[in-house]
């Protein structure tokens, strides 16, 4: 007496073997891409993960013997991808809705910079030659009030009051008004 072998489902589970690597592409590629979007955050990291194990299987193809576990291929060749790139990742980089950096700060015209200066100059040449002489040791030789004093010769309140006096005189210069 024979055994009655049931070959109906074995056939309906077995996958049929692809004569090139193109048609278990066409084929498989919507089933795998889910799977590749399964284990990212992203849609499109899951198409350059894809595409990576994809390579992966095709530089394999050859060796590859049996056709019907190519899926399980290809699934172990994204998790093993997935897992390097993780392992890899920058730990500083992270997504964000906004982006972190400042705006650019606008650079100034180099003439309207130099037009500038010139006026500024021009505004302090009028200044009374003490306080003129304290504002450019004070401000263009940056020294401190104390080594300003020493050098001139004076009190420190002097060059305290004189500087002040002479700052109000600049900010009320008509040629420097149209800067502020």
């Amino acid at each position: 007496m024979t055994t009655p072998v049931c070959t109906s489902a074995s056939k309906a589970t077995t996958r049929p073997a692809y004569p090139s690597f193109a048609s278990y592409m066409r084929a498989r590629q919507p089933v795998l891409l889910r799977t590749a979007r399964s284990l990212t955050a992203n849609p499109s990291d899951a198409e350059d993960l894809l595409q990576t194990a994809l390579t992966k299987t095709y530089v394999a193809w050859e060796r590859i013997e049996d056709h019907r576990a190519l899926d399980g291929y290809v699934r172990r060749a994204l998790l093993n991808t997935r897992t390097s790139q993780w392992r890899k990742r920058k730990v500083d980089e992270f997504a964000c809705d906004e982006l972190p950096e400042p705006d650019p700060v606008p650079v100034a015209d180099p003439a309207e910079q130099q037009v500038l200066r010139d006026a500024m100059w021009r505004a302090i040449m009028r200044l009374p030659a003490r306080q003129r002489a304290m504002v450019v040791l004070r401000y263009y030789e940056d020294l401190s009030e104390a080594q300003t004093a020493e050098v001139l010769g004076v009190s420190v309140g002097t060059v305290k009051s004189a500087v002040s006096r002479a700052l109000g005189k600049l900010r009320e210069d008509p040629e420097l008004r149209p800067v502020r």
